[in-house]
């Protein structure tokens, strides 16, 4: 890992530091920020959205979904676990600690809105991370090229039902325009775009002249990301500062139903037979999430201010540490699940 994604919590944490005290000595700015809508879609944070996910996608290889069945049983946990559980796993973990346990100490009106922000955070599996986790954990990079192209294509068809399925059985309002703008905005057109670009590369100097653009474009990645925190928590740091415990509570859920799911996924790929350099980054892609997407569907549908773009947010603060201990189990346990 580089070293700035070695110590992307620290870089969260500044920024939630940074936008709090901006948004205090400058809040004629960010309200301005925060006016420069089209169609529901606010300007500078589209830009620093693409910014953001179209060097992610271009790492995604569609070719190595020819792959697939290889490693069948690998590629079948992670898509089980990625679509019919943890999605699902979260809204039942934010129903009972949010909307139940927790409800006493949280702003009354920002619940059902932190409670759709973690079912945006879970609705979609892990990009760009997971090839860093799968190098970690010796993965086979075959298996995970094509997890990841497979759990990109789903995500075109599945992330804007599922998201709505649950945003309904949780009573929240579902604006099925904006979530389907947002499907165009933030997955498909990114998407599209980066493999046009990608094809591209490829035609004029292979492999390597991907990586060497990759190497350029992730300083612009992560900045975008820290750029899109900064005005976040601009917005969000009067509701912050009145309840400070809000970001720990948060937490709760998300730390619970990424080792639940990666715990999952790695006993199944063990009952299933499956090598450990498939089970580890199993595990890992069943677990992390496409935080880039949720930040950004959450500002799309409820805005700037509302506890779903903080509830993403709580995620990527977590991701980097918690995701390293997960790595940091699987290595562990590694000669348990091979006398299986």
């Amino acid at each position: 890992m580089g070293t700035f994604e070695r110590y992307l919590t620290l870089w969260v944490a500044l920024c939630i530091v940074a936008g709090i005290a901006l948004g205090a000595v400058l809040p004629g700015p960010f309200r301005a920020l925060g006016r420069m809508e089209v169609a529901q879609v606010n300007i500078p944070v589209a830009v620093l959205i693409w910014a953001m996910i179209v060097p992610m996608l271009l790492r995604v290889d569609f070719a190595a979904m020819g792959q697939v069945t290889q490693h069948w049983r690998g590629i079948a946990v992670t898509v089980g676990i990625n679509w019919l559980v943890k999605p699902f796993s979260m809204a039942l973990l934010g129903w009972l600690f949010i909307g139940w346990l927790f409800r006493p100490w949280l702003p009354a009106a920002q619940v059902d809105s932190y409670i759709a922000g973690l079912i945006l955070l879970a609705a979609a599996p892990c990009t760009a991370m997971v090839f860093v986790w799968s190098r970690l954990t010796d993965g086979d990079a075959n298996f995970t090229l094509s997890q990841v192209a497979l759990n990109d294509a789903i995500m075109l068809v599945a992330f804007a039902p599922v998201v709505g399925l649950l945003l309904g059985l949780s009573a929240i309002t579902v604006p099925w325009d904006t979530l389907l703008l947002s499907v165009v905005l933030y997955i498909v057109l990114p998407l599209v775009a980066a493999q046009v670009w990608r094809r591209s590369l490829l035609a004029s100097g292979s492999e390597a002249a991907v990586q060497r653009t990759l190497k350029t474009l992730n300083p612009v990645s992560l900045v975008a990301l820290l750029t899109t925190l900064v005005l976040l928590f601009g917005f969000q740091g009067e509701q912050i500062l009145a309840q400070p415990l809000v970001i720990l509570l948060l937490a709760v859920p998300i730390l619970i139903q990424v080792y639940f799911n990666a715990g999952l996924a790695y006993l199944l790929n063990r009952q299933c037979g499956s090598a450990h350099s498939v089970a580890g980054p199993s595990a890992l892609i069943g677990a992390s999430n496409f935080f880039e997407l949720a930040v950004a569907a959450a500002i799309a549908l409820f805005g700037f201010e509302s506890g779903a773009a903080l509830a993403t947010v709580v995620g990527v603060l977590v991701e980097v540490p918690v995701m390293l201990s997960v790595v940091h189990i699987v290595m562990r346990t590694k000669g348990w699940y091979e006398r299986a």
